[in-house]
């Protein structure tokens, strides 16, 4: 490889460094080709890509990005693949650790998120986190159970009423 296809590999993975929200670091030694293209069809649809980069080539892309390169340069160690998660960084973390279940081979190393490191168990512990539309679901089914509640409560006296009225003509009805 020449120095200006370096200098495009390292523009490459600085410009995804830059895009991603979270970027997790994998060791695939051992793994087959079959396994490797399932993971990243798995990722792709978690809007998540999986770049195979020389940690050399890596480090230099990781001088734009100071406070990542402070988190995640020391585990740029052996065979490497960074997985950069441009959507929900939850969902791509929870497909890492469902092949990892499934893969003995594989090792999730770490990563980070927001400029700080994440050790192998808190991405771990962000794969058992909901997804960011289960998340605003539950946060949109918050907002609406006063509304709904109030709404219930105000038909409720009318209601009641309506029940004693039409209990009282049953009541004249069968004398």
């Amino acid at each position: 490889m020449d120095r200006s296809q370096k200098t495009q590999q390292i523009a490459g993975i600085s410009e995804r460094f830059a895009k991603a929200k979270a970027a997790f670091l994998v060791d695939f030694k051992g793994m087959t080709v079959e396994q490797v293209t399932a993971l990243r069809k798995g990722l792709r649809k978690d809007n998540a890509e999986m770049k195979v980069v020389r940690n050399t080539l890596a480090k230099l892309a990781l001088k734009d990005h100071p406070a990542v390169s402070e988190a995640i340069s020391n585990d740029l160690v052996g065979t490497n693949a960074v997985v950069f998660a441009y959507g929900d960084a939850s969902s791509s973390a929870k497909t890492l650790s469902n092949f990892t279940k499934d893969i003995e081979v594989m090792q999730l190393k770490g990563g980070v998120m927001d400029g700080k490191r994440l050790s192998q168990e808190m991405v771990s512990y962000l794969a058992t986190l909901p997804g960011k539309d289960v998340l605003r679901a539950q946060l949109l089914g918050l907002f609406q159970a006063p509304a709904s509640k109030f709404v219930r409560t105000l038909a409720a006296a009318p209601t009641g009423f309506l029940t004693v009225l039409n209990a009282r003509k049953e009541k004249l009805e069968t004398n």
